[in-house]
């Protein structure tokens, strides 16, 4: 049979359509688009695609099984290894991991591994199969996890298949971390994916106490030594914002994509009135930044109503850190790249509101310390955007509660936990630490993976305490 060089297409809304609401823009393969995609693998006898899976999923056979149509023994072979298939299948970067290794981007494109892992995860959410609770010993030693996000979850179901009363303590009112708060429905579901797949790890006897902010209604000591708790976990991402500290940032009309993601996911503005939360727009937004979360406040900001909305970026397209399909549909949906700009300052009117913002052309370099050319004003090149929103999508930084209430946790230059890369032990006995708190703002399967590395370490760690014990 003849390679197929090219993927099986991804059906998705309309642009036209998806630019005015928050349903879902991809809609995933069908049962005999799903198989035939999967026919599409060679099945190497050394398989390259595992090297690039963060959670180290068995791919080749996950895709033979789908081949076969053994879509239950698919699935339980991705869950071996990844307890969030549904969200990974849609927003982990697997062309930058699992298929960019690949075989056949040799010859063309690889096996769409992602959107096979979404499939057979959106079958099994579909059918709403029983999970089974992880029983545990009378006497089982207690973990505390610090954050409900991608690798305090990992961390948690993890511990929990192996015997651990596991506790996570989440300060937000919903459990997520950045899939709740920072990925827009659009692209991740949050009743019909999220929810979903956090209910099966609470389901395997994992405990989620929502608004609860360690470091203020528990230190990480009080609860090792107080609470009870054999280990912790730390995994409370990077949600501080960064701005470029330029004039105007104070203006109303400003946002961090943090604040205004959140208000819109989290808080449901995008669902006003019947969530009192509403969110101002405007008719003209520009955000600052080229990463998938530019993407995500861009694509965001038009579908709450703004009608002509810029992604302001200092490097040219071949840059952009974002994701290709994100830009993609950003670019379909009607998005104005305004690439090789940065701004200055914005301009507010009489009322402290934002009316405008002030940029200059940029050119390429010579590489700076990323290995992407430093971008260089040009001189005499200013010019005005008229906006009534801006929102800086810079990235973020470590919340710092945790640092400032436990003694003895050493940090990095930057203010991250610093911890081993392999086991996640910090400089604390029985404190691990994991994702983006440890390496700055980072993807969510990789937050997984640390999460998962982690909760191989504790289980080390407590089976030798327990040991010495006896």
């Amino acid at each position: 049979m003849a390679l197929i060089l090219e993927k099986h297409k991804m059906p998705v809304q309309d642009p036209k359509v998806r630019a005015h609401n928050f349903e879902e823009v991809a809609l995933g393969y069908d049962e005999d688009t799903a198989v035939a995609e999967a026919e599409r693998c060679l099945h190497c006898k050394v398989p390259q695609c595992r090297k690039g899976c963060p959670v180290s999923i068995d791919i080749p056979t996950f895709i033979g099984k789908i081949k076969e149509r053994d879509f239950d023994g698919a699935i339980a072979t991705i869950k071996e290894s990844n307890a969030l298939p549904a969200i990974c299948g849609r927003v982990c970067p697997q062309e930058n991991q699992c298929e960019k290794h690949c075989i056949l981007t040799k010859r063309g494109e690889s096996v769409a591994i992602g959107r096979l892992e979404r499939f057979v995860a959106d079958r099994e959410l579909a059918l709403d199969k029983e999970v089974k609770p992880v029983e545990r010993a009378a006497d089982a030693q207690r973990v505390a996890v610090i954050g409900a996000g991608p690798s305090g979850l990992s961390c948690a179901g993890d511990l929990a298949k192996k015997g651990y009363d596991v506790t996570i303590f989440e300060a937000l009112h919903k459990a997520g971390g950045v899939l709740s708060y920072g990925i827009p429905e659009f692209r991740l579901p949050k009743d019909t994916v999220v929810k979903k797949e956090i209910e099966n790890i609470e389901k395997l006897g994992v405990k989620i106490e929502v608004d609860s902010v360690a470091g203020r209604l528990y230190t990480v000591d009080e609860l090792l030594q107080e609470e009870g708790f054999d280990a912790v976990f730390i995994g409370t991402g990077a949600g501080l914002p960064r701005f470029q500290n330029i004039p105007g940032e104070s203006l109303s009309g400003v946002y961090s994509a943090n604040e205004f993601l959140t208000r819109c996911n989290l808080m449901k503005a995008y669902r006003f009135p019947d969530y009192a939360t509403p969110l101002k727009v405007g008719k003209t937004a520009a955000i600052i930044g080229g990463g998938n979360v530019a993407m995500d406040a861009a694509r965001t900001a038009l579908r709450l109503g703004a009608e002509h909305v810029y992604i302001v970026y200092r490097r040219s397209e071949a840059e952009l850190p974002a994701r290709a399909e994100e830009v993609e549909h950003a670019k379909e949906e009607g998005i104005d790249f305004r690439l090789l700009t940065n701004p200055v300052a914005i301009e507010g009117d009489e009322n402290g509101w934002v009316k405008a913002m002030r940029c200059i052309r940029m050119e390429l370099g010579e590489p700076d310390a990323s290995g992407r050319r430093r971008p260089i004003p040009v001189e005499g090149s200013e010019f005005s955007l008229a906006v009534d929103t801006v929102i800086v999508a810079i990235g973020t930084g470590p919340n710092p509660i945790i640092a400032q209430t436990t003694p003895g946790l050493v940090l990095t230059k930057r203010g991250n936990i610093a911890a081993d890369e392999e086991t996640g032990a910090t400089s604390k006995p029985g404190v691990f630490a994991g994702g983006d708190i440890v390496t700055g703002a980072a993807t969510v399967i990789l937050a997984m993976g640390a999460g998962r590395k982690a909760a191989a370490a504790i289980d080390a760690y407590l089976k030798e305490k327990k040991a010495e014990r006896d």
